[in-house]
C-alpha cells in the first residue's frame, strides 16, 4: 500500500482537499492519503466544505488532525502545503511541496480556483505514481 499525506499548518483547507481528491482517484487497493496538520485547526473551512460539496465530496465529517510520527511511518511520501517554516521535516520521507493559497476567508470564486489546482496536481501524482 502506498500511503500519502498531505500536509499543511492547520489541516483545514488544502490538505482535506488533496487527500479527498487523491482517495476520490487512486485505486484503494493500491494508495491511500490522509490529511494532517503542524497546527491543527478546529475544524475544516466552511468555504473549503462548500466547495468541495459542489462537486460530491462530503468533508462535514473530516476532522484536523496533527501530524505525528505515528502517522508518517506509514508513509511513503508527505507532501507540503504552503506552511512556509511551519512545514513539517519527517527523516527518511519522500517529502515534495506544493505552493498553494490559503483557501481560509476567500470569495468562492478564488476558493474554486485552489480546490482545480489541487485537483490537477493530484491527478498528475497518482498518474506519475502510476496509482
Amino acid at each position: 500500500m502506498f500511503n500519502v499525506i498531505f500536509a499543511c499548518v492547520h489541516n483545514a483547507g488544502r490538505s482535506q482537499m488533496a487527500a479527498a481528491f487523491f482517495n476520490h482517484l487512486a485505486d484503494p487497493h493500491r494508495a491511500r492519503a490522509i490529511s494532517a496538520g503542524t497546527e491543527p485547526g478546529e475544524r475544516v473551512h466552511p468555504e473549503v466544505q462548500a466547495v468541495m460539496q459542489e462537486i460530491g465530496i462530503d468533508l462535514s465529517g473530516a476532522k484536523p488532525q496533527k501530524l505525528t510520527e505515528e502517522l508518517a511511518r506509514e508513509a511513503q511520501l508527505l507532501i507540503t502545503m504552503g506552511c512556509g517554516d511551519k512545514c513539517p521535516y519527517v527523516p527518511g520521507l519522500r517529502r515534495d511541496d506544493w505552493p498553494l493559497r490559503d483557501p481560509k476567508g476567500l470569495p468562492s470564486e478564488e476558493v474554486r480556483g485552489i480546490r482545480d489546482e489541487v485537483r490537477e496536481r493530484v491527478r498528475a501524482l497518482i498518474s506519475t505514481e502510476r496509482l
